[in-house]
């Protein structure tokens, strides 16, 4: 589907909020690697509140809009680590994650970051390796009783 009318723009605190909501329906109502149970140990509610909001302030938040609707968002904090990177289930195979990434790249470049890196979910790896991505290592983490496989991935700029 064409991006025609999807637009970028750096997150404000006023956002913070509504970008739980969007973490939350893209881990919880997309397709998903995880089962149920995972989806919940990882995100049992949408996010808010002043954890979440200073975590979010301390980095760069791309936020990716379709007719005027934020629908997904992206975030790089020190050292190149992209820590967030979630899309709504519905805006998904639009072009929309790269155009994302493209900006969170260039912000990165103009500090002088030469790599960037996240810890990346089953649901996301795709899209990485498709934008230059490549897997350092794999892992499995525990979130409460759960076990979620993931991998950490790179990307040189």
């Amino acid at each position: 589907m064409p991006q025609h009318e999807a637009n970028t723009r750096w997150a404000t605190q006023s956002d913070y909020a509504l970008l739980g909501e969007i973490m939350f329906d893209a881990v919880r109502r997309g397709p998903s690697a995880y089962t149920e149970a995972q989806r919940a140990a990882w995100v049992p509610a949408p996010r808010e509140g002043a954890a979440w909001n200073e975590r979010l302030a301390a980095q760069d938040v791309i936020i990716v809009e379709t007719r005027g609707e934020p629908v997904g968002f992206m975030s790089l904090a020190d050292g190149g680590y992209i820590d967030f990177a979630y899309l709504r289930p519905a805006a998904r195979g639009q072009g929309l994650f790269r155009l994302m990434l493209e900006r969170l790249e260039d912000r990165a470049r103009e500090r002088g970051t030469s790599c960037l890196w996240s810890h990346v979910s089953l649901n996301a790896e795709p899209a990485f390796t498709a934008l230059g991505f490549a897997v350092r290592k794999r892992e499995v983490v525990a979130i409460g009783s759960e076990q979620l496989a993931r991998c950490e991935m790179e990307k040189r700029l």
